[in-house]
């Protein structure tokens, strides 16, 4: 087992009818009284939860930010830190989901930066987040488990990128977890949520090492069970409460930080799922069901012992090493398709013939020259993995 360190400073409130916590939350942290609500679309408006946070929010001093949409663009999130500068704001609360999150991990870092915080997400030498202006969050949407997590996504369209950041500064200092939410969100938001945390789950799990960490490949190995086990049924009856706060729950805990302590982990295909993103618009979720497969395919000799472990223990497939490591891989891609999400990138875009050899340059010209768990993934293998999954 490797050596880790681990902080989850944030608090989780979970459960339905947990609203009324919020003023108490807030008024325990915005000491000043002055409060900005980042969201995304008006269906908390439509739905009549933002009137309802309104009013138990009625004695701070409250400003509204609306427009943070999937994939947060940096565009709109200067947007933001100019308007929570001007306005002397020193406390925030994202509402929604992985995106408005992200995105207010982005905005909490560049309000007090001096330089152009661009510069901080494509790693400039010298530049960094130094401080943080505070924040709390209410979950609307299962999936990415940013409101108990340090890490983001930032995407520029423009420039057709995305780029990560993340660090201790960003954690929320609370998470309002409110499963009932799950009722009202569209079939496509679900699908993508059930992949997103499986592909986190994986990314911590599926690597070439066996046996790093007992506790975290049966702890890893629950969450997969346990997402096969609801997957559709929570896409069929999302006003189910048990089976949404199963979900919430297990998008939570595949991105949280307990996963990857004491083991190697791999996001290769996350990197070159954002890719994907970037330059066709393919939601993430769609992009990871889209690469993982192929991925496991051409890393299949370093990762064939793994797979074989959790096509046995996750899906009771028997049979040889690597009759099981193979029957793994498909019986993963038909857990996708059951949710109604396709795995080729052909059925998202026509606009794919020069997509591999884009990500290769791209990759070459960041100096990402070997990725995943081995550092050992090159450009030239992730240009093959995306031709293979056209």
């Amino acid at each position: 087992m490797n050596n880790f360190e681990i902080t989850t400073p944030t608090t989780i409130v979970f459960g339905k009818d947990q609203l009324e916590r919020i003023s108490q939350l807030l008024k325990t942290q915005a000491v000043d009284g002055k409060v900005i609500v980042l969201y995304g679309g008006s269906s908390i408006e439509r739905s009549g939860f933002l009137d309802k946070l309104k009013a138990e929010l009625s004695d701070l001093e409250l400003h509204f930010f609306q427009g943070i949409g999937a994939n947060p663009e940096y565009t709109t999130l200067m947007k933001a830190v100019e308007y929570i500068r001007e306005h002397q704001i020193g406390y925030m609360l994202a509402v929604g989901g992985g995106s408005v999150i992200d995105g207010a991990k982005f905005i909490s870092g560049a309000v007090h930066y001096d330089g152009d915080p661009w510069d901080v997400l494509t790693q400039v030498p010298g530049c960094t987040f130094t401080s943080a202006v505070p924040f709390g969050c209410i979950l609307t949407i299962p999936a990415t488990g940013s409101e108990s997590n340090s890490g983001a996504v930032i995407s520029r369209s423009e420039l057709k990128e995305k780029r990560t950041m993340g660090g201790p500064l960003f954690f929320p200092e609370f998470a309002l977890l409110d499963p009932t939410f799950v009722a009202t969100l569209p079939k496509r938001q679900i699908a993508n949520g059930v992949i997103d945390a499986y592909t986190h789950t994986m990314e911590q799990y599926l690597t070439s090492f066996k046996g790093e960490n007992l506790l975290q490949e049966r702890y890893a190995e629950g969450i997969l069970s346990t997402l096969i086990e609801i997957g559709e049924k929570v896409l069929k009856n999302p006003e189910d409460y048990d089976l949404a706060a199963n979900l919430m729950w297990c998008a939570n805990q595949a991105l949280n930080g307990v996963l990857r302590c004491g083991v190697a982990t791999d996001w290769a295909t996350h990197m070159i799922g954002h890719e994907l993103t970037a330059l066709h618009g393919i939601d993430h979720a769609q992009t990871l069901a889209i690469i993982a497969p192929r991925l496991y395919e051409v890393k299949f000799e370093s990762k064939k012992a793994k797979l074989a472990q959790y096509g046995k223990r996750v899906w009771g497939l028997e049979g040889s090493e690597e009759q099981v490591a193979r029957k793994a891989i498909a019986q993963t891609e038909a857990f996708f398709h059951s949710l109604s999400v396709k795995t080729r990138i052909s059925e998202y875009t026509k606009d794919y013939y020069d997509t591999g050899r884009t990500v290769h340059d791209r990759f070459v010209a960041r100096g990402w020259t070997g990725l995943g768990e081995n550092k050992d993934l090159t450009p030239k293998e992730a240009e093959y993995i995306v031709n293979q999954a056209i």
